[in-house]
Protein backbone atom coordinates (compact mmCIF):
# COMPACT_ATOMS: atom_id res chain seq x y z
CA UNK A 1 0.00 0.00 0.00
CA UNK A 2 1.38 3.30 -0.77
CA UNK A 3 0.33 6.83 0.62
CA UNK A 4 -0.98 9.44 -2.78
CA UNK A 5 -1.11 12.66 -2.00
CA UNK A 6 -3.60 14.14 -4.91
CA UNK A 7 -3.56 18.01 -5.01
CA UNK A 8 -5.43 20.24 -7.45
CA UNK A 9 -2.54 23.23 -7.59
CA UNK A 10 -2.50 26.89 -6.89
CA UNK A 11 -4.11 28.65 -9.95
CA UNK A 12 -6.58 31.51 -9.97
CA UNK A 13 -8.18 33.06 -13.12
CA UNK A 14 -10.87 35.86 -13.53
CA UNK A 15 -13.94 34.58 -15.41
CA UNK A 16 -13.28 31.01 -14.69
CA UNK A 17 -13.78 30.84 -11.09
CA UNK A 18 -15.83 33.86 -10.32
CA UNK A 19 -19.49 32.85 -10.36
CA UNK A 20 -18.20 29.71 -7.93
CA UNK A 21 -15.86 27.07 -7.15
CA UNK A 22 -15.93 23.74 -7.87
CA UNK A 23 -14.63 20.15 -6.20
CA UNK A 24 -11.56 18.82 -8.34
CA UNK A 25 -13.77 16.12 -9.91
CA UNK A 26 -11.25 14.63 -12.23
CA UNK A 27 -8.91 14.35 -9.08
CA UNK A 28 -11.51 13.03 -7.12
CA UNK A 29 -12.15 10.04 -9.93
CA UNK A 30 -8.21 9.60 -9.46
CA UNK A 31 -8.21 9.28 -5.99
CA UNK A 32 -11.29 6.84 -6.12
CA UNK A 33 -9.14 4.79 -8.52
CA UNK A 34 -6.09 4.73 -5.92
CA UNK A 35 -8.82 3.44 -2.63
CA UNK A 36 -10.00 1.14 -4.49
CA UNK A 37 -6.81 -0.57 -5.56
CA UNK A 38 -6.03 -0.86 -1.74
CA UNK A 39 -4.19 2.67 -1.33
CA UNK A 40 -4.37 5.53 1.13
CA UNK A 41 -5.07 8.63 -0.61
CA UNK A 42 -5.28 12.58 0.40
CA UNK A 43 -6.84 15.01 -1.50
CA UNK A 44 -5.30 18.75 -1.76
CA UNK A 45 -7.56 21.44 -3.26
CA UNK A 46 -5.10 24.46 -3.09
CA UNK A 47 -6.84 26.36 -5.90
CA UNK A 48 -10.00 26.31 -4.00
CA UNK A 49 -8.38 26.83 -0.39
CA UNK A 50 -6.87 29.52 -1.65
CA UNK A 51 -3.26 28.05 -1.02
CA UNK A 52 0.31 29.39 -1.44
CA UNK A 53 2.95 26.84 -2.81
CA UNK A 54 4.27 27.56 0.81
CA UNK A 55 1.15 26.07 1.86
CA UNK A 56 1.33 23.24 -0.68
CA UNK A 57 4.68 22.27 0.70
CA UNK A 58 3.49 22.61 4.26
CA UNK A 59 0.99 19.70 3.23
CA UNK A 60 3.28 17.58 1.23
CA UNK A 61 5.74 17.75 4.70
CA UNK A 62 2.65 17.29 6.98
CA UNK A 63 1.42 14.37 4.95
CA UNK A 64 4.52 12.61 3.49
CA UNK A 65 3.39 10.43 0.60
CA UNK A 66 5.21 8.17 -1.33
CA UNK A 67 3.38 9.61 -4.79
CA UNK A 68 1.99 12.98 -5.78
CA UNK A 69 -0.33 13.18 -8.52
CA UNK A 70 -1.50 16.70 -10.29
CA UNK A 71 -2.94 17.96 -13.32
CA UNK A 72 -3.48 20.11 -15.97
CA UNK A 73 -6.91 21.55 -14.10
CA UNK A 74 -9.92 23.77 -14.36
CA UNK A 75 -13.11 22.44 -12.91
CA UNK A 76 -15.79 23.15 -15.39
CA UNK A 77 -13.29 22.21 -18.41
CA UNK A 78 -11.41 20.21 -19.97
CA UNK A 79 -10.70 22.64 -22.86
CA UNK A 80 -8.85 24.90 -20.95
CA UNK A 81 -6.45 23.37 -18.72
CA UNK A 82 -3.51 24.23 -20.34
CA UNK A 83 -3.48 26.95 -18.21
CA UNK A 84 -2.88 24.91 -15.15
CA UNK A 85 0.19 23.47 -15.83
CA UNK A 86 3.11 25.68 -14.46
CA UNK A 87 1.74 25.35 -11.43
CA UNK A 88 1.35 21.99 -11.51
CA UNK A 89 4.85 22.05 -12.30
CA UNK A 90 5.93 23.91 -9.52
CA UNK A 91 3.53 21.33 -7.24
CA UNK A 92 5.44 18.28 -8.18
CA UNK A 93 8.69 20.51 -8.31
CA UNK A 94 8.40 20.98 -4.29
CA UNK A 95 7.35 17.67 -3.88
CA UNK A 96 10.69 16.36 -4.85
CA UNK A 97 12.44 19.25 -3.37
CA UNK A 98 10.95 18.01 0.10
CA UNK A 99 11.83 14.14 -0.48
CA UNK A 100 13.56 13.78 -3.96
CA UNK A 101 12.33 9.68 -3.47
CA UNK A 102 8.52 11.59 -3.90
CA UNK A 103 7.28 10.30 -7.23
CA UNK A 104 5.51 12.38 -9.04
CA UNK A 105 2.78 11.55 -11.86
CA UNK A 106 0.77 14.91 -13.88
CA UNK A 107 -1.78 14.18 -16.20
CA UNK A 108 -4.51 15.64 -18.24
CA UNK A 109 -5.15 16.50 -21.97
CA UNK A 110 -1.79 18.84 -22.65
CA UNK A 111 0.57 16.54 -20.82
CA UNK A 112 -1.37 13.84 -22.90
CA UNK A 113 -0.40 15.10 -26.27
CA UNK A 114 2.71 17.65 -25.18
CA UNK A 115 4.38 14.80 -22.85
CA UNK A 116 7.63 14.96 -25.16
CA UNK A 117 7.99 19.18 -24.08
CA UNK A 118 7.16 18.61 -20.28
CA UNK A 119 9.64 15.81 -19.79
CA UNK A 120 12.28 17.40 -22.13
CA UNK A 121 12.63 20.64 -19.86
CA UNK A 122 15.96 20.58 -18.52
CA UNK A 123 14.49 21.76 -14.70
CA UNK A 124 11.15 18.95 -14.89
CA UNK A 125 10.81 17.47 -11.98
CA UNK A 126 8.15 14.57 -13.18
CA UNK A 127 8.88 11.24 -12.83
CA UNK A 128 5.76 9.78 -15.25
CA UNK A 129 2.83 11.10 -17.45
CA UNK A 130 -0.32 9.92 -17.25
CA UNK A 131 -1.80 9.73 -21.05
CA UNK A 132 -5.91 9.72 -21.62
CA UNK A 133 -7.85 8.46 -19.48
CA UNK A 134 -6.53 7.78 -15.87
CA UNK A 135 -8.19 5.56 -13.75
CA UNK A 136 -7.10 2.30 -14.62
CA UNK A 137 -3.43 3.82 -15.75
CA UNK A 138 -3.00 5.12 -12.36
CA UNK A 139 -3.46 2.12 -9.66
CA UNK A 140 -1.44 -0.10 -13.07
CA UNK A 141 1.39 2.23 -12.37
CA UNK A 142 1.52 2.51 -8.43
CA UNK A 143 1.70 -1.49 -8.60
CA UNK A 144 4.17 -0.67 -11.37
CA UNK A 145 6.55 1.18 -9.80
CA UNK A 146 6.93 -0.89 -6.58
CA UNK A 147 7.75 -4.64 -8.78
CA UNK A 148 10.03 -2.39 -11.56
CA UNK A 149 7.57 -3.27 -14.39
CA UNK A 150 6.72 0.49 -15.46
CA UNK A 151 6.98 -0.78 -19.13
CA UNK A 152 4.09 -2.92 -18.99
CA UNK A 153 1.90 -0.14 -18.18
CA UNK A 154 -0.17 1.70 -21.39
CA UNK A 155 -0.72 5.34 -21.57
CA UNK A 156 2.25 6.74 -20.09
CA UNK A 157 5.48 8.66 -20.39
CA UNK A 158 8.85 8.67 -18.70
CA UNK A 159 12.70 8.50 -19.12
CA UNK A 160 14.37 5.01 -18.72
CA UNK A 161 17.98 6.74 -18.52
CA UNK A 162 18.49 8.68 -21.36
CA UNK A 163 15.48 7.04 -23.90
CA UNK A 164 12.44 8.97 -23.43
CA UNK A 165 9.44 5.85 -23.32
CA UNK A 166 5.80 6.48 -24.28
CA UNK A 167 3.72 3.20 -24.23
CA UNK A 168 0.67 2.40 -26.09
CA UNK A 169 -2.58 4.21 -25.30
CA UNK A 170 -5.05 1.86 -23.48
CA UNK A 171 -8.55 1.51 -24.51
CA UNK A 172 -11.01 3.47 -22.83
CA UNK A 173 -12.98 2.06 -19.99
CA UNK A 174 -15.79 0.52 -21.15
CA UNK A 175 -18.13 0.74 -18.21
CA UNK A 176 -17.79 4.80 -16.98
CA UNK A 177 -20.46 3.10 -13.74
CA UNK A 178 -17.17 1.29 -12.68
CA UNK A 179 -14.88 3.77 -11.57
CA UNK A 180 -16.36 6.55 -9.29
CA UNK A 181 -15.18 9.70 -7.40
CA UNK A 182 -13.69 9.71 -3.58
CA UNK A 183 -16.36 12.56 -2.09
CA UNK A 184 -15.52 11.73 1.26
CA UNK A 185 -11.91 12.87 0.33
CA UNK A 186 -13.53 16.34 -0.34
CA UNK A 187 -13.48 19.35 1.88
CA UNK A 188 -17.15 20.37 1.32
CA UNK A 189 -17.02 23.57 2.91
CA UNK A 190 -15.00 24.80 -0.31
CA UNK A 191 -17.50 24.46 -2.77
CA UNK A 192 -20.22 26.90 -3.37
CA UNK A 193 -21.88 28.34 -6.13
CA UNK A 194 -22.02 32.43 -5.75
CA UNK A 195 -25.48 33.43 -7.30
CA UNK A 196 -28.58 33.31 -5.45
CA UNK A 197 -29.98 31.26 -4.25
CA UNK A 198 -26.56 30.48 -3.45
CA UNK A 199 -25.48 26.85 -1.83
CA UNK A 200 -23.25 24.23 -2.05
CA UNK A 201 -21.86 23.15 -5.45
CA UNK A 202 -20.52 19.98 -7.05
CA UNK A 203 -19.92 18.59 -10.07
CA UNK A 204 -20.54 15.74 -12.24
CA UNK A 205 -19.48 13.81 -15.05
CA UNK A 206 -22.50 11.98 -16.71
CA UNK A 207 -20.86 11.38 -20.69
CA UNK A 208 -17.45 11.39 -21.28
CA UNK A 209 -16.19 12.72 -25.07
CA UNK A 210 -17.03 14.47 -27.97
CA UNK A 211 -16.72 13.53 -31.95
CA UNK A 212 -17.32 17.21 -32.68
CA UNK A 213 -14.34 18.97 -34.32
CA UNK A 214 -14.50 22.47 -33.23
CA UNK A 215 -10.75 23.92 -33.82
CA UNK A 216 -10.22 25.27 -30.56
CA UNK A 217 -11.36 22.79 -28.19
CA UNK A 218 -9.39 19.62 -27.31
CA UNK A 219 -11.76 17.62 -26.50
CA UNK A 220 -12.31 15.50 -29.53
CA UNK A 221 -8.67 14.61 -29.36
CA UNK A 222 -8.45 13.73 -25.87
CA UNK A 223 -11.38 11.53 -26.16
CA UNK A 224 -10.21 9.98 -29.89
CA UNK A 225 -13.69 11.15 -31.39
CA UNK A 226 -15.06 8.42 -28.65
CA UNK A 227 -17.88 8.96 -26.88
CA UNK A 228 -19.46 7.11 -23.76
CA UNK A 229 -22.78 7.60 -21.33
CA UNK A 230 -23.40 6.41 -17.96
CA UNK A 231 -26.37 4.34 -16.88
CA UNK A 232 -28.68 7.18 -16.43
CA UNK A 233 -30.25 5.03 -13.32
CA UNK A 234 -26.70 5.31 -11.99
CA UNK A 235 -26.40 8.97 -12.46
CA UNK A 236 -29.72 9.86 -10.67
CA UNK A 237 -28.52 7.41 -7.72
CA UNK A 238 -25.00 9.66 -7.48
CA UNK A 239 -27.11 13.22 -7.74
CA UNK A 240 -28.95 11.78 -4.67
CA UNK A 241 -26.04 10.86 -2.98
CA UNK A 242 -24.60 14.02 -3.08
CA UNK A 243 -28.15 15.79 -2.06
CA UNK A 244 -28.67 13.89 0.39
CA UNK A 245 -25.31 12.81 1.79
CA UNK A 246 -23.13 16.03 0.78
CA UNK A 247 -26.03 18.49 1.41
CA UNK A 248 -25.29 19.77 -2.54
CA UNK A 249 -28.20 22.24 -3.46
CA UNK A 250 -26.29 22.94 -7.13
CA UNK A 251 -24.43 20.48 -9.38
CA UNK A 252 -23.03 21.55 -12.72
CA UNK A 253 -23.05 18.52 -15.34
CA UNK A 254 -19.14 19.50 -17.20
CA UNK A 255 -19.70 16.97 -19.68
CA UNK A 256 -18.49 18.64 -23.31
CA UNK A 257 -21.84 16.55 -24.40
CA UNK A 258 -24.34 15.47 -22.70
CA UNK A 259 -27.22 15.49 -24.74
CA UNK A 260 -25.74 13.74 -27.82
CA UNK A 261 -28.04 10.09 -27.30
CA UNK A 262 -31.68 12.00 -27.50
CA UNK A 263 -33.08 8.82 -26.19
CA UNK A 264 -30.82 8.17 -23.49
CA UNK A 265 -31.06 11.95 -22.78
CA UNK A 266 -34.99 12.10 -22.31
CA UNK A 267 -35.03 8.90 -20.17
CA UNK A 268 -31.95 11.04 -17.99
CA UNK A 269 -34.83 13.35 -17.71
CA UNK A 270 -37.62 11.53 -17.17
CA UNK A 271 -35.52 9.86 -13.99
CA UNK A 272 -34.59 13.40 -12.98
CA UNK A 273 -38.07 14.16 -12.51
CA UNK A 274 -39.21 10.65 -10.78
CA UNK A 275 -36.69 11.25 -8.58
CA UNK A 276 -37.52 14.70 -7.40
CA UNK A 277 -34.69 15.59 -5.73
CA UNK A 278 -34.47 19.03 -4.45
CA UNK A 279 -31.29 20.11 -6.21
CA UNK A 280 -30.75 23.00 -9.28
CA UNK A 281 -28.52 21.72 -12.11
CA UNK A 282 -25.91 23.83 -14.97
CA UNK A 283 -24.80 22.64 -17.80
CA UNK A 284 -24.03 23.12 -21.68
CA UNK A 285 -24.86 21.45 -24.75
CA UNK A 286 -24.73 22.19 -28.29
CA UNK A 287 -27.67 24.60 -30.10
CA UNK A 288 -28.53 22.29 -32.17
CA UNK A 289 -29.69 19.75 -29.87
CA UNK A 290 -31.79 22.56 -27.82
CA UNK A 291 -33.20 23.04 -30.99
CA UNK A 292 -33.86 19.25 -31.21
CA UNK A 293 -35.01 18.86 -28.45
CA UNK A 294 -37.81 21.75 -28.53
CA UNK A 295 -40.76 19.54 -26.86
CA UNK A 296 -38.53 18.36 -24.14
CA UNK A 297 -37.70 21.88 -23.13
CA UNK A 298 -40.66 21.36 -20.56
CA UNK A 299 -38.43 18.06 -19.07
CA UNK A 300 -35.14 20.04 -19.16
CA UNK A 301 -37.00 22.93 -16.24
CA UNK A 302 -38.69 20.07 -14.88
CA UNK A 303 -35.55 17.61 -14.05
CA UNK A 304 -34.61 21.04 -12.42
CA UNK A 305 -32.08 22.39 -15.17
CA UNK A 306 -31.93 26.67 -14.16
CA UNK A 307 -28.76 27.22 -16.57
CA UNK A 308 -27.64 26.37 -19.66
CA UNK A 309 -24.21 27.16 -20.78
CA UNK A 310 -24.01 27.53 -25.18
CA UNK A 311 -21.23 28.36 -27.43
CA UNK A 312 -22.59 30.51 -29.90
CA UNK A 313 -18.56 31.89 -30.50
CA UNK A 314 -19.58 34.21 -33.63
CA UNK A 315 -21.63 37.32 -35.09
CA UNK A 316 -21.07 36.06 -38.44
CA UNK A 317 -21.93 32.56 -40.05
CA UNK A 318 -18.33 32.33 -41.82
CA UNK A 319 -16.64 32.67 -38.87
CA UNK A 320 -18.39 29.95 -37.20
CA UNK A 321 -17.56 28.13 -40.17
CA UNK A 322 -13.75 28.31 -40.12
CA UNK A 323 -14.31 27.20 -36.45
CA UNK A 324 -15.93 24.18 -37.66
CA UNK A 325 -18.46 24.65 -35.22
CA UNK A 326 -21.46 22.98 -37.53
CA UNK A 327 -23.73 26.07 -36.63
CA UNK A 328 -25.00 29.47 -37.69
CA UNK A 329 -26.22 32.47 -36.22
CA UNK A 330 -29.67 32.37 -36.74
CA UNK A 331 -29.45 28.56 -34.92
CA UNK A 332 -27.89 30.62 -32.16
CA UNK A 333 -30.43 32.63 -32.07
CA UNK A 334 -33.48 30.00 -32.23
CA UNK A 335 -31.85 28.21 -29.03
CA UNK A 336 -31.64 30.99 -27.00
CA UNK A 337 -35.38 32.33 -27.67
CA UNK A 338 -36.45 28.38 -27.28
CA UNK A 339 -34.41 28.19 -23.44
CA UNK A 340 -36.02 31.77 -22.83
CA UNK A 341 -39.58 30.53 -23.29
CA UNK A 342 -38.94 27.63 -20.80
CA UNK A 343 -37.63 30.14 -18.27
CA UNK A 344 -34.11 28.39 -18.13
CA UNK A 345 -31.35 30.95 -17.73
CA UNK A 346 -28.76 31.28 -20.73
CA UNK A 347 -25.34 32.27 -20.87
CA UNK A 348 -23.66 32.14 -24.01
CA UNK A 349 -19.67 32.81 -25.07
CA UNK A 350 -18.93 35.29 -28.49
CA UNK A 351 -15.02 34.96 -29.01
CA UNK A 352 -12.96 37.80 -29.73
CA UNK A 353 -9.61 38.65 -30.87
CA UNK A 354 -8.82 36.32 -34.14
CA UNK A 355 -6.21 37.26 -36.72
CA UNK A 356 -8.45 39.15 -38.96
CA UNK A 357 -9.85 41.10 -35.99
CA UNK A 358 -10.61 45.00 -36.36
CA UNK A 359 -12.38 47.74 -34.05
CA UNK A 360 -15.41 47.01 -36.55
CA UNK A 361 -15.32 43.48 -35.94
CA UNK A 362 -15.43 43.66 -32.81
CA UNK A 363 -18.40 46.13 -32.84
CA UNK A 364 -20.69 43.54 -34.71
CA UNK A 365 -19.53 40.92 -32.21
CA UNK A 366 -20.77 43.08 -29.40
CA UNK A 367 -23.63 43.82 -31.38
CA UNK A 368 -24.51 40.21 -31.95
CA UNK A 369 -24.51 39.45 -28.24
CA UNK A 370 -26.81 42.16 -27.92
CA UNK A 371 -29.32 40.78 -30.73
CA UNK A 372 -29.02 37.27 -28.97
CA UNK A 373 -29.70 38.63 -25.61
CA UNK A 374 -28.90 35.78 -23.72
CA UNK A 375 -29.11 36.50 -20.20
CA UNK A 376 -25.13 36.41 -19.21
CA UNK A 377 -22.46 36.63 -22.05
CA UNK A 378 -19.11 36.01 -21.99
CA UNK A 379 -16.11 37.10 -24.35
CA UNK A 380 -13.66 34.47 -24.12
CA UNK A 381 -10.26 35.64 -26.34
CA UNK A 382 -9.66 33.03 -28.96
CA UNK A 383 -6.97 30.77 -27.60
CA UNK A 384 -4.62 28.26 -29.70
CA UNK A 385 -4.22 25.26 -27.17
CA UNK A 386 -0.92 23.52 -28.61
CA UNK A 387 -2.33 20.72 -29.40
CA UNK A 388 -5.24 21.58 -31.00
CA UNK A 389 -6.32 22.67 -35.31
CA UNK A 390 -6.33 26.15 -34.37
CA UNK A 391 -2.76 26.44 -33.20
CA UNK A 392 -1.73 25.24 -36.46
CA UNK A 393 -3.60 28.18 -38.02
CA UNK A 394 -2.63 31.00 -35.72
CA UNK A 395 0.94 30.22 -34.94
CA UNK A 396 2.13 32.24 -36.87
CA UNK A 397 0.28 35.26 -35.18
CA UNK A 398 1.07 34.02 -31.29
CA UNK A 399 2.64 36.64 -29.09
CA UNK A 400 2.81 34.76 -25.61
CA UNK A 401 3.97 32.00 -24.89
CA UNK A 402 3.23 31.33 -20.97
CA UNK A 403 1.02 28.99 -20.62
CA UNK A 404 -0.61 30.48 -17.23
CA UNK A 405 -1.83 33.28 -19.60
CA UNK A 406 -3.84 30.73 -21.25
CA UNK A 407 -6.66 31.17 -19.69
CA UNK A 408 -9.05 32.54 -22.01
CA UNK A 409 -9.05 36.18 -20.72
CA UNK A 410 -5.36 37.00 -21.73
CA UNK A 411 -4.70 37.95 -25.50
CA UNK A 412 -2.66 35.78 -26.84
CA UNK A 413 -2.76 36.50 -30.96
CA UNK A 414 -2.23 39.38 -32.13
CA UNK A 415 -4.54 40.31 -35.29
CA UNK A 416 -3.17 42.27 -38.30
CA UNK A 417 -4.81 45.32 -37.51
CA UNK A 418 -4.59 45.40 -33.67
CA UNK A 419 -1.86 44.92 -30.98
CA UNK A 420 -2.57 42.79 -27.52
CA UNK A 421 -3.56 46.14 -25.65
CA UNK A 422 -6.08 47.02 -27.95
CA UNK A 423 -7.55 43.38 -27.74
CA UNK A 424 -7.41 43.22 -24.30
CA UNK A 425 -9.56 46.61 -24.01
CA UNK A 426 -11.46 45.48 -27.02
CA UNK A 427 -12.28 42.39 -24.38
CA UNK A 428 -13.62 45.21 -21.69
CA UNK A 429 -15.77 47.28 -24.49
CA UNK A 430 -17.94 44.03 -25.30
CA UNK A 431 -18.71 43.15 -21.75
CA UNK A 432 -19.13 47.17 -21.39
CA UNK A 433 -21.59 47.11 -24.10
CA UNK A 434 -23.59 44.00 -23.49
CA UNK A 435 -23.97 44.37 -19.97
CA UNK A 436 -24.90 48.29 -20.47
CA UNK A 437 -27.76 46.64 -22.23
CA UNK A 438 -28.70 44.14 -20.29
CA UNK A 439 -28.66 46.08 -16.65
CA UNK A 440 -31.50 48.22 -17.69
CA UNK A 441 -33.68 45.06 -18.93
CA UNK A 442 -32.86 43.42 -15.33
CA UNK A 443 -33.71 46.38 -13.64
CA UNK A 444 -37.06 46.19 -15.38
CA UNK A 445 -37.92 42.67 -13.89
CA UNK A 446 -40.79 41.94 -11.59
CA UNK A 447 -39.10 40.89 -7.91
CA UNK A 448 -38.33 36.89 -8.47
CA UNK A 449 -36.02 34.23 -9.24
CA UNK A 450 -34.64 35.49 -12.48
CA UNK A 451 -33.85 39.08 -11.16
CA UNK A 452 -32.53 38.06 -7.84
CA UNK A 453 -30.36 35.52 -9.79
CA UNK A 454 -29.45 37.74 -12.41
CA UNK A 455 -28.59 40.48 -10.14
CA UNK A 456 -26.25 38.76 -8.16
CA UNK A 457 -24.34 37.10 -10.83
CA UNK A 458 -24.01 41.00 -12.75
CA UNK A 459 -23.23 41.63 -8.94
CA UNK A 460 -20.08 38.98 -8.76
CA UNK A 461 -18.98 40.00 -12.29
CA UNK A 462 -18.39 43.49 -11.91
CA UNK A 463 -16.48 43.22 -8.30
CA UNK A 464 -13.63 41.32 -10.98
CA UNK A 465 -14.41 43.01 -13.83
CA UNK A 466 -14.12 46.89 -11.82
CA UNK A 467 -10.14 45.41 -10.70
CA UNK A 468 -9.45 44.18 -14.23
CA UNK A 469 -10.68 47.09 -16.12
CA UNK A 470 -10.65 50.38 -14.14
CA UNK A 471 -9.58 52.10 -17.01
CA UNK A 472 -13.25 52.07 -18.00
CA UNK A 473 -14.47 52.87 -15.01
CA UNK A 474 -15.72 56.77 -16.12
CA UNK A 475 -16.83 55.42 -19.09
CA UNK A 476 -19.09 52.35 -17.13
CA UNK A 477 -22.94 52.79 -18.06
CA UNK A 478 -24.99 54.30 -14.92
CA UNK A 479 -26.43 51.14 -13.05
CA UNK A 480 -23.24 48.86 -13.64
CA UNK A 481 -21.40 48.60 -10.25
CA UNK A 482 -17.82 48.14 -10.47
CA UNK A 483 -15.07 47.26 -7.69
CA UNK A 484 -15.77 46.04 -4.35
CA UNK A 485 -19.47 46.45 -3.57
Amino acid sequence: MAKVLFIAPPYRCWGVQVIGTWPPLQLAYLAGAALDAGHEAKLCDAMNNGFTFDDVRAEIEAYKPDFVVSLDYLPVSGAISTATVPAALKTLAIAKEVSPGIVTIIGGPHPTFLYDEILGEPECRVDYVLRGEMEETLPELLAAVASGRVADVAGIAYWDGETLVTTPMRPHIADLDTVSPAWHLLDWSLYHYNIEPWGRMASILTTRGCMMGCSFCSHRKFWRGDWRARDPRKVVDEVRLLVEKYEVEFITLIDPYPTNDRDRWEQQLDLLIEADLDVHLLMETRVEDIIRDEDLLPKYKAAGIIHMYLGAESSSDEMLSSLNKGTDVDMNKRAIDLLREHDIMTEASFMIGFPNETWETIAKTAAEAVRLNPDIAVFPVITPMPFTPLHEEMKDRIRVFDYSKYNLMTPIIEPYEMSLDDVYRALAKCYMTFYGQKMKEVAALPDGFKRRYMMSAFEQMMKDYGDRFDFLREEMPPGMKMGPV
